[in-house]
């Protein structure tokens, strides 16, 4: 039980490195082509189509560590097996 009880926690702290990791990468990396998109491009917010998409991958990562902690594991799987 200890160890099912680590593992899970081991899940859930990675699912959050994940999301921090690429929300700061996410930042960092529209910062910047948001900078060469002003200079040389200013007539065109080119920059707001992979803010978009990639903004997309970063929600995701944030609904999966935060929001839908238990849902869509295995544990949740054997559960509604179970119900049905």
């Amino acid at each position: 039980m200890s160890d099912n009880l680590y593992k899970i926690a081991e899940d859930r702290v990675e699912k959050k490195i994940k999301f921090y990791k690429n929300l700061q990468a996410y930042i960092i990396v529209n910062a910047f082509l948001a900078v060469i998109n002003w200079f040389f491009t200013p007539e065109f917010w080119w920059v707001l189509f992979p803010m978009f998409f990639w903004g997309i991958g970063v929600l995701k990562d944030f609904l999966i560590a935060y929001v839908f902690v238990d849902k869509f594991t295995e544990d949740y799987r054997e559960r509604k097996i179970q119900e049905e």
